[in-house]
């Protein structure tokens, strides 16, 4: 396989786009492709700041090298949600701190869950009040990007889902018809509040071949290992599924979702009645001060409460 622009030996193809790359041209097709998915939404500006998501995994630590190469204005933040099976936790922080070190020690926080609030997301779903462990883990990561965000004066919230983890959101909702969650699925999730920052996916067009390569190929240390708690999720199922479809029919994962982003542009569906004042809808949580559509309490401060009532 050779490549399509030089004629070199070719590290990647990619029949969607009925592309072969050698290593050089492929790291430079990459931050390409972003940087104009960063345009077409309007995600940010290289006058804006950004906080960069990073998990220690491929996808978050290539979004913030390519980031990074393209002279954004970057910090990184891991939040450390204390998952010892095979010291995952801590062995992803252990990444991110490689990455930074090699990058001229570009800036970086690390939030402990344990240390800042008491207890780690796995004893968090143990106390029989809580929530199961991925949608507290969930709800935990969005509370804490989103303070440290308004805290910081961050525009943005930047995280490495791909066209994969996209691709399986949207077969889930549609299957089930989740139209709020169709409604909220897009590059960009715009800022209904001054205390939230917009949140955007940069890397939603790539493939999550295309964005292992890149990390590989650029010789980026990343965990290998999925979490040990989301072996059953859901959405890995959805994948399965639609990479069988993928080997049927070359580029279907991202037919399907470039065509529904597009139904969207074109009206598919209606605007719900509280999008028209969003603001109005959100109040902020009487604890911590983050907006929320309940009455006082946040869904993070009402999950913190029901603990400590449970130990009480």
């Amino acid at each position: 396989m050779k490549c399509d622009i030089c004629g070199g030996v070719a590290v990647i193809g990619m029949p969607q786009h009925r592309l072969n790359l050698c290593a050089e041209h492929f790291v430079e097709w990459v931050p390409r492709m972003v940087e104009r998915v960063i345009r077409r939404y309007a995600m940010f500006t290289r006058d804006e700041r950004v906080l960069v998501a990073v998990s220690g995994g491929k996808d978050s630590l290539a979004l913030w090298e390519i980031l990074i190469d393209l002279g954004y204005q970057t910090e990184g933040v891991y939040i450390h949600l204390g998952i010892d099976h095979d010291a995952y936790s801590d062995v992803s922080q252990e990444h991110v701190r490689r990455f930074a070190e090699g990058h001229a020690d570009v800036p970086y926080r690390v939030v402990d869950v344990r240390q800042e609030y008491g207890l780690s997301v796995p004893e968090l779903s143990k106390t029989g009040r809580g929530k199961r462990l991925c949608s507290a883990c969930g709800l935990v990561k969005r509370h804490i990007m989103n303070r440290i965000a308004y805290e910081g004066g961050y525009a943005a919230i930047a995280t490495g889902h791909n066209l994969d983890d996209e691709a399986a959101v949207l077969l889930q909702n549609t299957l089930h018809w989740q139209s709020g969650y169709l409604r909220r699925q897009a590059p960009v999730l715009p800022s209904t509040h001054p205390r939230l920052a917009r949140k955007v996916k940069p890397l939603c067009n790539l493939y999550e071949r295309e964005t292992a390569a890149y990390a590989l190929v650029k010789g980026i240390s990343f965990v290998e290992l999925e979490c040990p708690h989301a072996t059953r999720a859901t959405t890995i199922f959805y994948k399965e599924l639609l990479n069988k479809l993928e080997g049927r029919s070359r580029g279907a994962k991202m037919q399907f979702y470039l065509h529904f982003l597009k139904a969207k542009e074109e009206g598919l569906f209606a605007p719900e009645k509280a999008d028209a004042d969003s603001e109005t809808a959100l109040r902020e949580c009487r604890q911590c001060g983050q907006p929320t559509t309940a009455e006082e309490l946040c869904a993070f401060c009402r999950l913190w409460q029901n603990i400590e009532a449970h130990h009480d």
